[in-house]
């Protein structure tokens, strides 16, 4: 196992010659980091049977982070799967002015995965659609997505597998509760619209804290998003920093979101459609999720939650 030292993120805070004591620690809470991204892949994909046997999965590389860490964790997960599998790297190349198209191919051939290069101008596209200072990152999205299905069909891959991470799947809910009017977020696996692919997301339990870490442990070349000069999606942005910030003084909440995403009750939502609420009737038969599914003790004590007052009546 690698345990580099080498990346600026890792030796920002040791001297120039950094004690033993302090590069064991920083080994150690590497090799931390490296279990803990394996274990919550591992979860995923095993959770919501993400891979069988004899899957060739299609890894989206975009460039970034993210697509980067979790090429590297299938990698590694491969290696030690009780079953086999194949992996196959994707990058699209959308012919952004200033794209360094030789940084994603040099580094494949350096892990020995095998890869393909699209091709497509898809940023000319966008460009002449999408109005001067408007967003692009939509249009440019439906554009990549429909390629990869292509290719994926062409390569005869029977998965299809993005990097979004835990964050991006609260950010996601968030967006569209706020902007969007609909309990959504995005799902760590689906059919696509044509029923023809399955789309994978294997970090979906994984926190964004800790991609960026590995990704700059294993100094990865990082390709920014930002080739296009579309400006910033900056409702996405404003949603992630209220998520760190809430992260940073209430330790614990973000997880509590992600978690009550996988414990819904639809009886205690709106909507018809999941749950007969017309027809509701009283039969006489205790039900656990009744009334008494308020009285749950699990929730914070008072005192616990900043800035709030509870007023006691009786």
């Amino acid at each position: 196992m690698n345990h580099s030292l080498d990346t600026a993120a890792w030796t920002a805070e040791l001297p120039a010659a950094p004690s033993a004591d302090k590069a064991l620690k920083i080994e150690r809470e590497t090799h931390k980091l490296e279990k803990r991204l394996c274990r919550e892949t591992g979860k995923a994909i095993v959770q919501y049977n993400m891979i069988e046997e004899g899957d060739k999965v299609m890894v989206c590389m975009s460039g970034g982070k993210d697509s980067f860490t979790l090429l590297d964790i299938l990698l590694k997960l491969k290696a030690r799967a009780p079953i086999h599998f194949d992996l196959v790297a994707v990058n699209l190349d959308q012919k952004q002015p200033g794209f360094p198209e030789h940084v994603l191919p040099d580094y494949l051939r350096s892990t020995g995965v095998p890869f393909h290069i699209e091709n497509e101008d898809t940023y000319s596209i966008v460009k002449r659609v999408i109005p001067e200072g408007k967003t692009t990152c939509s249009l440019c999205s439906r554009l990549r997505r429909g390629i990869l299905y292509r290719v994926a069909d062409e390569l005869g891959a029977t998965k299809i597998a993005l990097g979004h991470h835990r964050d991006d799947i609260l950010q996601t809910l968030l967006l569209n509760m706020f902007f969007g009017g609909k309990l959504k977020s995005m799902p760590p696996k689906l059919v696509s619209d044509d029923g023809k692919h399955v789309v994978i997301r294997p970090l979906a339990f994984v926190a964004e804290k800790d991609t960026t870490r590995w990704a700059a442990h294993r100094n990865f070349p990082i390709i920014p998003c930002n080739l296009c000069g579309s400006q910033e999606n900056l409702q996405r942005k404003q949603v992630g920093e209220m998520l760190r910030d809430w992260e940073k003084r209430f330790p614990g909440r973000v997880e509590n979101m992600f978690n009550a995403l996988q414990h819904v009750v639809p009886s205690h939502l709106l909507d018809g459609q999941l749950f007969d609420f017309a027809n509701a009737k009283a039969t006489g038969v205790a039900d656990d999720n009744g009334d008494k599914a308020f009285d749950t003790e699990e929730f914070p004590t008072p005192s616990s939650l900043p800035g709030v007052q509870v007023v006691q009546i009786g």
